[in-house]
């Protein structure tokens, strides 16, 4: 009795079965949030349908910046090859979105080809029109750094009285389009022109809500002295403080990211360091891109969430037969007034609705009666998702993560500082002495021995209590002190003898260099009596 009841029941209590994360992304898409955003109609609004392979294609990383600024040089010092429909110039020259992706043949695929076919999550950007299919187009070449990325190349941003000419297609739409897909938006700004035109600023602004995906590069910062970098570095804070609307501190990498000499070399060291960071950043895409596929499902669920209280609210709202255009235009006035409620109602944050404006153009146009009321059901099936089954992926994610190899981006400028003398740090703090012949701390040993012989030695050794009265006299936290006692002590007695003494004397000056120390002492850094015991 009933059979249909208990079916039903036990369909919504057996948790979803996925055999990876991305099956399981693609599948709680289609079943769970793709009905809510059909009836109500969200793609009419916001963001067009997912499709299966953007859940299965490669970490994206979309370029962005005004022209000259250094965007296809950076890809070509990147992938350390030059790629099909590539221009570099002072002038506009990138005058196409360019998908530079890897692929067994070079070659090129027009934007009218991309966009059907279904291997490439580009298929929804048909909906731009012919004007930017003729300005796009995939640049696919075998290269090791392209089998684990893509990267996007895109117009240089217009300034001036250029600006004024229409690209016959909505520029910042098709960036919003990609900022929602990428999993790494890298802003590209020119050490010489900081000015952000009305274009980059509507540009950045788009990117809103994506502000965990962007980094900033401040290129060719070879080009000026110490004092005119810092002048600049600040001035890129302050015009991007008034742009992007957040109180925390957006991350800028400072450097030339290029293949050339370094025009002025007194930077060098920090130009190193930035590079490092943020190729460290890039490489770590391909390990977090099921992460990042998780939590944009989840931002988009929210959003078509609160999509589905404004639409359904709207037509709650309207008369059944007379006054229809002009009780249209008192809901859209009082629209602000309409999310207040529905804050309220349905304990929603303020930063999970779309921006009023935007929202008031775009309903603009639309008929409200045939808008849908509140579904429940369908708006179940989404919580049930948020609450049951993105949990479950959670715990897969990590599994998967442990299960594969390390996933880093390789070859291209990756492969060059990665070992041998060129690696970042080589030779330097800890690591200084690392091809010498002779123990590198023996340099400063003598000094270091007149201290000791003041602690007074007994059988050769002093206490950890006369080593600690020294040793605090350097002001480092007792955490570092702690650490520094661990390596220095290298036959684990309790005690330090002479050349132990040395080598803790000689981490407390690395240290108070500013360079970290080693979790474990390496090979180098061993105290000639006791590498005959190892």
């Amino acid at each position: 009795m009933f059979s249909w009841v208990s079916k039903d029941a036990r369909r919504r209590k057996e948790p979803e079965l996925f055999r990876t994360v991305s099956e399981g992304l693609k599948q709680l898409y289609a079943t769970k949030l793709l009905p809510l955003e059909e009836y109500y109609r969200f793609h009419d609004f916001h963001s067009p349908a997912l499709e299966p392979a953007d859940w299965e294609n490669k970490p994206m990383v979309l370029l962005v910046g005004q022209y000259s600024t250094g965007k296809t040089t950076f890809i070509r010092h990147l992938i350390e090859q030059d790629f099909p429909g590539m221009r570099i110039g002072p002038e506009p020259t990138t005058d196409s979105f360019i998908a530079v992706m890897g692929g067994e043949t070079e070659g090129v695929v027009p934007g009218n080809a991309l966009v059907v076919d279904p291997r490439r999550p580009f298929r929804k950007l048909n909906s731009f029109g012919n004007a930017f299919l003729n300005r796009f187009m995939c640049a696919q070449l075998p290269n090791p750094v392209l089998d684990s990325i893509s990267i996007i190349d895109t117009p240089g941003i217009l300034s001036g009285e250029k600006q004024r000419i229409s690209r016959g297609y909505d520029f910042a739409a098709v960036l919003e389009w990609f900022a929602e897909r990428v999993d790494r938006i890298i802003l590209l700004f020119d050490a010489h022109k900081l000015d952000i035109s009305d274009e980059f600023s509507e540009v950045i602004k788009a990117l809103k809500n994506h502000e965990d995906k962007i980094r900033v590069v401040l290129n060719k910062a070879d080009q000026i002295e110490t004092q005119q970098l810092m002048r600049v570095y600040g001035a890129l804070m302050w015009s991007l403080g008034k742009i992007i609307n957040t109180p925390e501190v957006v991350r800028v990498y400072i450097g030339s990211f290029w293949s050339q000499p370094l025009l002025i070399p007194e930077n060098r060291k920090l130009f190193e360091a930035e590079e490092q960071d943020l190729f460290k950043d890039i490489q770590s895409l391909p390990r977090n891109a099921a992460l990042r596929k998780l939590n944009d499902l989840i931002k988009r669920a929210r959003l078509a969430k609160v999509h589905a209280y404004i639409i359904s609210s709207l037509k709650k709202e309207m008369p059944n037969v007379f006054g229809k255009e002009s009780r249209k235009k008192e809901l859209l006035n009082n629209l602000g007034e309409i999310y207040l409620k529905i804050e309220r109602e349905h304990q929603i944050s303020p930063g999970d609705f779309p921006n009023l404006r935007k929202m008031q153009e775009l309903l603009l146009s639309q008929d409200f009666s045939k808008f849908q009321l509140l579904k429940p059901k369908l708006l179940d099936a989404v919580d049930d998702m948020l609450a049951n089954d993105i949990a479950r992926l959670m715990v897969m994610v990590r599994q998967e993560e442990s299960q594969m190899p390390t996933q880093a981006v390789k070859g291209g400028a990756f492969e060059g500082t990665m070992n041998g003398p060129f690696g970042h740090g080589y030779g330097e703090g800890a690591g200084e002495g690392i091809d010498d012949i002779e123990w590198v701390v023996g340099k400063d040993k003598p000094s270091y021995d007149e201290i000791f012989y003041t602690l007074s030695p007994v059988n050769g050794k002093i206490t950890g209590a006369s080593a600690k009265k020294e040793m605090v006299k350097s002001k480092l936290p007792n955490t570092v002190l702690g650490k520094i006692w661990k390596l220095a002590d290298v036959d684990k007695d309790g005690f330090l003898d002479d050349e132990e003494f040395a080598l803790a004397n000689h981490l407390i000056k690395v240290k108070l260099e500013g360079h970290e120390l080693p979790a474990e002492l390496p090979p180098h850094l061993v105290p000639p009596s006791k590498r005959r015991h190892e």
